[in-house]
This record gives structure tokens, sequence and C-alpha cells, in this order.
């Protein structure tokens, strides 16, 4: 059982501000907290149902403190509207070039990077997404938010512990990557018409209102259009966008 003081400690971590202080992530719902047993991430704290931690108790002896909680105690340390038997704390995994999850090397895979990708839905949607093409890195400008948001965690649906993220100097990292990048642009040439290369390459999202920075811009050897079809709409949702250019890259 756990006691009011654990209760209260562990509520805490509903502040994003207290996990990158410590360097953990909060994991939500038995789906993702089953994927994340398996991660081979470092689990520090599990607060779980009777009946979810029962199910699970081959694991008990592998992770760190176990509590059994109410339902009522559960919805205290959620952030979500409605908890879902199962509370983790996991401690993060420290990339090679800064916070980020850790991964197969992918050098000769596609690699999808994000500059100033702000909405959390969107960074975690586009990471489930590029986690079902086969896309096990994930580069980000600094500014980009983190991968460990709890609502990043819940949108990518598992696939933040099967993915690398890192976070750099974007236009330094694309000018020395020796990869073609392929930048989603207004200015670029239509998807069916661009003619883009074969093997290794970056696809570059950016920002949802402000698009590609000028500076990473400038390392853009392949900018592309989707084109707008049906001629009403404004604009493509960011993660909407990345996923028809990832299905598009894995048709070459």
């Amino acid at each position: 059982m756990i006691s009011k003081n654990k209760l209260k400690e562990l509520a805490a971590y509903r502040q994003q501000k207290r996990c990158d202080e410590e360097g953990v992530f909060v994991v939500e719902g038995p789906r993702l907290c089953a994927e994340a047993l398996r991660s081979g991430f470092r689990i520090r704290v599990v607060c779980a149902t009777g009946e979810w931690g029962e199910e699970r108790g081959a694991w008990r002896e592998e992770s760190g403190e176990w509590y059994e909680v109410s339902q009522g105690e559960l919805e205290r340390l959620s952030g979500m509207q409605s908890p879902n038997r199962v509370w983790m704390l996991v401690e993060r995994k420290e990339g090679d070039e800064g916070d980020g999850c850790v991964g197969e090397d992918v050098r000769e895979a596609p690699v999808l990077a994000l500059d100033r990708v702000q909405d959390p839905g969107n960074m975690g949607t586009m990471l489930r997404t590029a986690d079902w093409f086969g896309i096990r890195r994930v580069v980000c400008s600094r500014d980009t938010v983190s991968c460990y948001n709890a609502k990043v965690v819940q949108a990518s649906m598992g696939a933040i512990f099967r993915t690398r993220v890192d976070y750099v100097d974007l236009p330094q990292w694309l000018e020395g990557c020796g990869m073609p990048v392929i930048g989603a642009s207004l200015q670029g040439q239509p998807l069916g018409e661009a003619r883009l290369p074969e093997g290794a390459c970056v696809l570059l999202i950016g920002n949802e209102g402000r698009g590609i920075s000028a500076e990473a811009m400038a390392q853009v050897t392949h900018p592309v259009l989707i084109p707008n079809i049906g001629g009403t709409a404004e604009s493509l949702n960011a993660a909407v966008a990345a996923g028809i250019l990832m299905h598009y890259l894995s048709l070459r």
C-alpha cells in the first residue's frame, strides 16, 4: 500500500519541470506500461491497481518500487482525464548527442528531423508514424518539444521506447550529416514531379505555423510540396504532412 506522504511526493511529477530536473518521465495505462517493462528502460516506481499488479507479478523483482493503489489514488497521480489501472515513473536514457532515447545505429536508414515542433500531440504522432515506417532515429532542434513530455509519450503509443531521439543544433547537424535533406516547403516541387534521392536521407518537418527556419532551410537539398488538390484548405497538420511524406519515401 502507499502512504499519504509517498502519494504526495509522486503526485509532484505531474509537473514537467520536476520530471526534467530528475531525468524521469511518466508512463500511464496498461499498454504503454507493459511496453515500458519490456523496453530495457529502468523503472523507478510503479503504482497499480491490485489486478494489474498481480498480472505483472513476474516483473516486480526486476523493477523499482511497487505500490498498490486505489482508483482514487491513481487519479491523484495521473495527468489523464480517465486514469487506467497503472502509473509509472521511468528513468530517461541519454542519446549520443543530448537528451534522447537510445536505439540501434540507424545512420543508413531514413532520419526524421523536426525543426521547432511545439505541439506534443504532433510530436507523439510523428514518432508513432516514424515507428510504423521503420524510421528509428529522430533528430530535433533544441527548441522542439521534449520527447519525454507526458502528452508526447501517450501520443507515441510506445514508439518512444523504440526510437532514438536526439536534440541538437539542427542546422549544424544537417550541414554535417552527409545525407540529402528533403524538406517540406510551400516553395518545393510537388510530390510526383520531384526527383528524390535513393538510399539514406533526412526528412525535415518544420514548425506548425512557421514552417522550417531559414537556417535549417538553407541545408535542404530537395524541397518538396504536397499538392493542395482540393484547393480550399489553408494548410495540412504537421503530423499529417509528415505521415504523407514518410509513406512517399517508403515507396522509393
